[in-house]
């Protein structure tokens, strides 16, 4: 008798699954134990194994589609069962149009990026969902061209999304026939990006049946001038320059392959050419298209500035009025967005404190004697925050609408500044960990927010958040809290300022401020100020902290 594979649930936090990967196909014979897919989740991409022996009737929706939890996946039963009065009887009818009753033998499985649509031997590429909170991609630069011949694993493109810029990996062979957006055009998830297939595939006729399907190309939105060949049949158009800004970078990007506007280079390169205080745009790229790579930064001389003109010469001032206008990140969007939504629907209320630094700066000078790396206030801060906690679990919470949910692990985000905006990188159960051991989770963590190489893992399940800007000379301030917690420390800077001693005495002490940003739906001002409490008590006597 054919039965129905439902979609599990496979994390707390899981509410759909995307069909990464079929790994049996229509006709197949099933046998219990068998993995039959990859399911990503939320969290990971997972086996699905099945727990049913039989053959492989119906798949309710091909690679890459998305599937609620409990929903319709597959069924199986005996070879030309009727199964559709069991499709009917759970509400599925032929409704999906991504199902397929049959698989012909020379079918290729498309890669969970791809959309599966073929015409003439040619295959859509799509713009795949990065990250949990991506809406829509930057093509940052071409890897291929036009007519380049494209092997399965190979880069094709660098995608900026809004948390980092990533490598898009083709899951198909063939040569690369059309590309749908230029490089600096944004495209929305799961919008056309390009067409792989034979040599001579219509594939016109593939991007025509794309639109048609209700993907309208119109979601790409080039900016900037073109720079990978188009097809001669190509009807996509080129796009209008964008109007070079009235700046250094610019005035030498025609000196360079960087014609464009925009200046080709590797992130290795950026990160040394900002190290050195190099400006870009006067260097030469000798890498594909003008890019600039690693030797260039090395072998670059910068040029001599003009000495300043006499002061005595100068009767009147001198200048343009100019400005420049830049398109906002994927991240910025991202953040704009998030901390909006965070800042006018949860009801954010503030509690702040002084803290005595002296008995913890001691402390920390003997920690970092015998640690194998150097622990730095922050972490401490970090530590002390989820030891703090450990005695008030209600601050460790999330507001679900209809309910609250109080976790029981400990993760702290850690805001981190980065070019483009803010990364909230998360140090995972902050409590049970030594200081050393949070010191080398925070450097690693804010060396791959820098260098944009964070991966999902890295940035998502913070329970409660802090954010440090003492470093900056920064007193005291209010954060927004980083949604779905319920609370971030704003941490300010250590200031020397006369204090009152056990004996009534005035002395110069060390002293920081600290605000807790809470959401008053979830937490109250006695459960916020004594937690704070708590922390002070922590930070003030650090043996607690060892106990």
């Amino acid at each position: 008798m054919a039965q129905i594979i439902h979609m599990p649930k496979m994390s707390d936090t899981m509410e759909e699954g995307v069909i990464a990967k079929w790994l049996k196909k229509v006709g197949d014979t099933i046998q219990e134990g068998d993995i039959i897919a990859e399911v990503e989740t939320d969290k990971a991409t997972m086996e699905l194994e099945s727990y049913d022996e039989g053959t492989l009737l119906y798949v309710a929706v091909e690679d890459g589609g998305v599937v609620p939890v409990d929903g319709l996946l597959a069924i199986l039963g005996a070879p030309g069962e009727d199964y559709k009065p069991l499709l009917e009887e759970n509400g599925n009818g032929q409704a999906s149009s991504s199902a397929t009753e049959s698989a012909p033998a020379d079918e290729t499985t498309s890669a969970p990026t791809t959309t599966e649509v073929t015409v003439d031997n040619a295959t859509v590429v799509t713009m795949p969902k990065m990250s949990d909170t991506m809406e829509e991609g930057v093509i940052v630069s071409w890897l291929k061209k036009v007519g380049d011949n494209i092997q399965e694993g190979d880069i094709i493109a660098e995608v900026e999304t809004d948390k980092a810029t990533m490598e898009l990996e083709a899951y198909d062979e063939g040569t690369l026939l059309y590309v749908a957006v230029e490089e600096g055009g944004s495209v929305k998830v799961d919008g056309l990006i390009a067409v792989v297939g034979e040599e001579g595939a219509n594939y016109q006729a593939l991007v025509d049946q794309f639109k048609a399907g209700g993907n309208a190309q119109e979601e790409a939105k080039p900016t900037t001038s073109a720079s990978v060949p188009k097809p001669a049949t190509s009807n996509n158009g080129s796009a209008p320059k964008t109007p070079t800004p009235p700046n250094k970078a610019a005035a030498h990007a025609s000196n360079n392959a960087n014609s464009n506007g925009r200046i080709k280079i590797s992130p290795l390169a950026r990160k040394l050419a900002n190290e050195k205080g190099y400006d870009i745009g006067q260097i030469q790229g000798s890498g594909d298209h003008g890019r600039i790579i690693k030797r260039d930064i090395e072998n670059f001389t910068p040029a001599a500035q003009p000495a300043a003109q006499d002061s005595a010469v100068a009767t009147a001032p001198v200048g343009t009025e100019s400005y420049e206008e830049i398109n906002v990140s994927q991240m910025r969007k991202t953040i704009a967005k998030r901390l909006a939504s965070s800042k006018f629907t949860a009801p954010h209320f503030y509690v702040t404190m002084e803290i005595r630094m002296d008995a913890i700066m001691k402390a920390r000078k003997q920690i970092n004697a015998v640690s194998p790396v150097k622990v730095s206030f922050n972490d401490i801060i970090i530590k002390a925050s989820a030891l703090a906690i450990r005695k008030h679990p209600k601050i460790n919470a999330y507001w679900l609408e209809d309910k609250i949910r109080y976790n029981n692990h400990i993760h702290v985000g850690m805001a981190v500044a980065v070019k483009d905006g803010l990364f909230v990188p998360v140090v995972r159960f902050a409590d049970n960990l030594t200081f050393s051991q949070v010191a080398t989770t925070t450097k690693d963590l804010v060396s791959k927010a820098k260098d944009k190489k964070l991966q999902p893992a890295d940035w998502e399940g913070s329970t409660f958040s802090v954010s440090n800007l003492g470093m900056f000379g920064v007193e005291d301030f209010t954060a927004i809290i980083n949604p779905p917690d319920s609370c971030i420390l704003a941490v300010g800077g250590i200031k020397q300022t006369p204090v009152v001693n056990d004996e009534g005495q005035i002395e110069v002490g060390n002293i920081m401020k600290v605000t807790l940003s809470s959401d008053h739906r979830v937490v109250d001002g006695a459960l916020a100020a004594s937690f704070l409490k708590t922390l002070k008590q922590m930070i003030e006597n650090p043996y607690m902290m060892l106990v």
